[in-house]
């Protein structure tokens, strides 16, 4: 006899939903994209090929496909390095209170509760008053920053206050420089962390498009294309690039999260060696 409460089929009935809800659409575009030569964009399905996906390899009429990904794939890559950085040695300044912290801190978060589209509509007035030439590369990467360092400080600000400082101390007392604890100490121990952080910066900037839509200039990143797709484009090509572009998004993700794995193994490895040693 099933004596689980009712509360638990209502959960669970909760959460089909939710998952429904939210891969129900990525499931319907990955099937939809898989449509015949004649097929059209909803159901029923008129035949079944890989038709849609050689139509993306083809000269396009529609856009610039493949050179919206190579800008976004670009800019993320851009903005992924630079949200590590910057958020590291944010991370290593605040471990100290020093006079107005907590403004500038309250100050870098601010433009997560501001308007997206306002966040780039300013980025672009800025860059036209001062003459400045609104690009992809420059005015873009600027407004997607605006996005993904506050998510990078706030990784680091939490990583950094669970961090034992007694292993900085010990590296100290064995003569090594400032420079060498952060290289051979801090770095290696919140090497997990980092991943994440260069992650969260890629893929939020790979798919955003509000605070890009104003600051990309003549050149689209790959969102935008994909937007301007949805207005003049009739046939299930525009699933199959969306199929493609969340394959690629699930690769970069298994690609940073192999990268945790190997750390760990290492980790493991050199921590049964020193155990062996001593």
């Amino acid at each position: 006899m099933d004596r689980r409460p009712r509360s638990f089929y209502v959960l669970a009935a909760f959460f089909t939903v939710f998952v429904l809800f939210l891969y129900g659409p990525i499931f319907t575009i990955g099937i939809l994209s898989f449509q015949g030569p004649k097929g059209g964009l909803t159901f029923p399905m008129n035949g079944v090929s890989t038709h849609w996906f050689r139509d993306l390899f083809e000269q396009q009429a529609v856009g610039d496909i493949w050179g919206a990904f190579r800008r976004s794939a670009g800019l993320g890559l851009m903005v992924m390095v630079t949200t590590v950085v910057v958020s590291v040695m944010a991370g290593l300044a605040f471990r100290k209170r020093f006079r107005g912290s907590g403004l500038l801190f309250y100050a870098a978060i601010t433009s997560l509760v501001i308007p997206s589209i306002l966040v780039s509509l300013g980025v672009g007035l800025i860059f036209n008053q001062l003459g400045l030439k609104v690009h992809w590369a420059t005015s873009g990467f600027g407004s997607q920053l605006t996005w993904t360092l506050p998510f990078g400080l706030l990784i680091m600000f939490a990583v950094f206050n669970r961090f034992d400082k007694s292993y900085e101390e010990a590296a100290r007392d064995q003569g090594a420089s400032s420079w060498q604890t952060i290289r051979y100490v801090v770095l290696p121990i919140i090497a997990p962390s980092l991943i994440g952080v260069g992650l969260f910066g890629f893929t939020l900037s790979y798919d955003e498009f509000a605070r890009t839509l104003l600051t990309a200039g003549s050149y689209n990143t790959l969102p935008l294309e994909i937007f301007g797709m949805t207005t003049n484009v009739t046939t299930p090509v525009i699933y199959a690039l969306g199929t493609l572009t969340t394959a690629f998004s699930l690769l970069i993700i298994a690609a940073f999260l192999l990268a945790v794995w190997v750390l760990g193994k290492r980790r493991a490895r050199a921590g049964s060696d020193a155990g062996k040693g001593v």
